[in-house]
């Protein structure tokens, strides 16, 4: 694969955006280089989606995202070095801001999928490496012969509980940043909700209303609600106190209100709706196993497509809150990745452009290691028939995962690469042995399904 250039490709989104005077702040996500534009009429799409390293182009609320591959921070760092870009994810310009705030108007129910989408993206990293963390230990454990009572057990153990318990604080910070208020005091309410004396407190009052009891730190709901509550109030303080006073007065306005409201009112509610949430999707999991995780199988490629996978992370925190592991979303996203893996590396076959070869191949590694947006955007869905290639495969292999009762233990990017996640806690292999045939079942299906497909279709 040919080295790409970060500075050409940079100077090639930067003019079809209209120049550096349009891009009002840059920043990216796992896959994407993601833009902010004082005038989106200016960007040039089909220029832009036509720049060579450049997947695809979606906009999703005023937001212009690249899809570029894992490969986005070396770009992401061109952009950095450019003195008229913000580099960072908070927009302070006015004008930007009402830009943005008009572009929202739309869909409600897409407005609310990107922004929980949004939210839980810039988490992931954390999320992953707490959560493969504790498959490491179960491996050591079992054939390391580790003992629970050592220091390494203990320290690695921090690392894995930390991530979960702490949740609340890193969602708070990038729910409060994507509503472009303060992320530090979205961080800061998380933390005000795992505070030891708030935590599952029992018999709490605030001026004689009774405080519902929430287990905090098993759940995202009541931290996003109190954020999105939280920034009407910052926001609204923001414009109504004299400039002189808001340094000090604003935050303590800020907190002394959103605090006993999320607490009171916010919290149970949250609660609430994730423990349902949790029972309403296990209860369609039990009802028909194989049929759940096929439909999670074959559809979450167009779930990536539309942006809409990191939206499904509150249902995961939700199912392993409630029995301990994800038996839908991640053991069907699993053979879903491999599949897209599949369907690329079948095109990278069989393809007659060596761009196309190029592109296919590199995509399909990618895939079965668990990141799909390159092949969804630059494979599946520009020649179509690898995707329903990989919507065979995954859709198969979901249903075969579904009857055998395939699980995900820990939160980690479903995939080969993370083989550990499927690993029992106590120690046994079975689920890891039905994992791994489900995900190799999904590669040999979505490779065969898109390979006859591809050669039917290039033979006309």
């Amino acid at each position: 694969m040919a080295k790409k250039d970060y500075a050409k490709i940079a100077a090639d989104i930067i003019s079809a955006c209209g120049g550096e005077s349009n891009i009002v702040n840059v920043s990216h996500c796992m896959t994407r280089l993601r833009l902010q534009l004082r005038d989106g009429s200016k960007l040039n799409k089909d220029s832009a989606k036509s720049i060579e390293g450049v997947l695809n182009l979606i906009e999703q609320n005023g937001e212009y995202q690249f899809v570029i591959g894992q490969d986005v921070p070396s770009l992401y760092e061109v952009f950095q070095n450019k003195t008229d870009i913000k580099a960072s994810g908070e927009i302070q310009d006015d004008a930007a801001l009402k830009a943005d705030a008009s572009a929202q108007k739309g869909n409600i129910v897409n407005a609310i999928l990107s922004f929980i989408g949004g939210t839980f993206s810039p988490v992931i990293p954390v999320l992953v490496a707490g959560g493969l963390t504790g498959a490491v230990l179960a491996l050591l454990t079992t054939f390391a012969g580790i003992s629970t009572e050592s220091g390494t057990y203990i320290v690695l153990s921090a690392i894995n509980q930390a991530a979960f318990y702490s949740l609340p604080v890193f969602v708070g910070f990038s729910a409060a940043t994507r509503l472009k208020s303060n992320g530090y005091l979205g961080a800061f309410l998380g933390a005000i909700l795992l505070f030891s004396s708030i935590n599952g407190a029992e018999g709490l009052d605030f001026l004689g209303i009774p405080i519902t009891t929430v287990a905090y730190n098993s759940t995202v709901f009541p931290v996003i609600l109190g954020c999105l509550f939280m920034s009407v109030v910052y926001k609204f303080l923001q414009r109504h106190m004299p400039v002189f006073l808001r340094t000090i007065v604003v935050p303590l306005l800020t907190m002394l209100i959103t605090v006993p409201v999320t607490l009171i009112v916010l919290g149970p509610i949250g609660g609430w709706v994730g423990s349902a949430l949790a029972s309403a999707v296990y209860a369609i999991y039990q009802a028909a196993p194989m049929v759940a995780v096929a439909i999670i199988g074959l559809g979450t490629p167009w779930l990536v497509f539309f942006g809409m996978n990191n939206a499904m992370y509150p249902i995961v925190f939700a199912l392993l809150a409630e029995v301990g592991s994800d038996p839908l979303i991640c053991a069907g996203m699993a053979p879903a990745n491999v599949a897209v893996g599949g369907a690329c590396l079948a095109v990278a076959l069989i393809a007659k452009d060596v761009n196309d070869r190029s592109v296919s191949f590199g995509a399909g590694l990618t895939a079965l290691c668990g990141i799909t947006e390159p092949g969804v955007y630059g494979v599946l869905f520009t020649k179509r028939y690898p995707l329903i290639g990989a919507m065979i495969g995954g859709g198969i292999a979901g249903f075969i995962g579904g009857l055998f009762g395939m699980t995900q233990y820990v939160i980690s990017t479903p995939g080969f690469i993370s083989f550990a996640a499927y690993i029992n806690p106590d120690g046994t292999m079975g689920n890891l042995v039905i994992s791994m045939v489900v995900m190799v079942i999904a590669l040999v299906l979505s490779f065969l399904a898109t390979y006859v497909l591809g050669k039917k279709a290039l033979a006309k």
